[in-house]
């Protein structure tokens, strides 16, 4: 399973309105939308940039995964998602090889995402991602 697009970068950031002015103005981004992400107690900003995906994750609680990450590390880059056809022979394909990944398998992310996280490669997280197609209904 090759892959086949930097899906998605994602910012930690303490205030999510401060850093979607910032980010479309400095950058000239389109506007973000955001969306809540429940599961991981987050808002979620989200501007196309190209084919990829440029996100802002906002912690809504400091025990969350994300909000953990920013007491650790403060604001900045946090994870680089990469896009894949076919997310669970991709994990399958991992697993054969003997590479452990932070997710046993994938998960809901936001919107039409799956995505499954691989852990810390020199200092980055990376996390795989599949579009779920449209006519899909766990949307």
């Amino acid at each position: 399973m090759a892959l086949t697009r930097i899906h998605h970068i994602n910012f930690i950031v303490r205030d999510l309105n401060d850093a979607m002015a910032r980010y479309e103005r400095i950058l000239g981004v389109e506007p973000f939308v955001v969306v809540d992400h429940p599961t991981r107690n987050a808002k979620i900003a989200r501007s196309r940039v190209g084919e990829s995906w440029l996100v802002l994750v906002s912690p809504s609680d400091a025990d969350s995964a994300p909000g953990r990450y920013l007491e650790k590390n403060g604001e900045g880059f946090f994870l680089l998602s990469l896009g894949v056809d076919d997310l669970e022979q991709r994990l399958e394909q991992l697993e054969s090889d003997g590479i452990d990944t932070v997710d046993a398998g994938s998960r809901d992310g936001i919107l039409d995402w799956r995505v499954a996280d691989i852990g810390d490669l020199h200092g980055a997280n990376i996390q795989i991602t599949q579009d779920r197609p449209a006519d899909d209904e766990q949307g």
